[in-house]
């Protein structure tokens, strides 16, 4: 994570995310309609959050559940915007993968939606035959019309304060952490 210079606040560590992850799988199961279902990872934290969601589904009942990883970018860790046309890297091979497929899209945080909304219309013209989105936490300040079907945590907090998902590999512990950045 880009360090940031504030308060930090933990929401959620390891074991309350666990309970977590439990009741967005349960919530992806009741979606799934497919039976070669397509978990997409949103790079970074989305792949590894698609991978504990894939774990804790395959728990619960056995699915061929396939896995996507696609690059997504607009922001740093700390918000400030690096792309303003939202930056999408996608595989040579992963349009073959998703026509006729139910899709469900993995990120970290919800802010604004462009990632989601960029992630979407890709999907959308390489004929996925659903799309759904899930998300560890939402901000509930969505910008453009999209919202996520499976959320985690819905997060309403500070317009300057901001959500850092903390995912392994990219962090040490699994967890939820507010910063409220120091104002000079």
């Amino acid at each position: 994570m880009t360090e940031v210079v504030g308060t930090r606040f933990a929401l959620y560590d390891e074991a309350g995310l666990s309970t977590v992850i439990a009741r967005m799988a349960r919530q992806l199961d009741a979606l799934v309609d497919d039976e070669r279902p397509l978990l997409l990872g949103m790079l970074r934290r989305g792949a590894p959050l698609a991978d504990r969601l894939v774990a804790a589904l395959e728990a619960r009942r056995p699915l061929a559940i396939e896995r996507l990883d696609l690059l997504v970018k607009r922001y740093s860790d700390d918000l400030k915007l690096l792309h303003p046309e939202t930056r999408l890297d996608v595989p040579s091979d992963s349009a073959d993968k998703i026509g006729g497929r139910q899709v469900f899209v993995v990120d970290d945080v919800l802010y604004q939606g462009y990632s989601l909304f960029r992630v979407i219309e890709y999907l959308r013209a390489a004929g996925a035959a659903s799309i759904h989105a899930v998300v560890l936490a939402d901000r509930c300040v969505a910008r453009l019309p999209v919202q996520a079907d499976v959320v985690g945590v819905r997060l309403q907090i500070a317009p300057g304060d901001v959500v850092e998902c903390c995912v392994p590999p990219y962090e040490a512990k699994f967890g939820i952490d507010v910063l409220r950045p120091k104002v000079d």
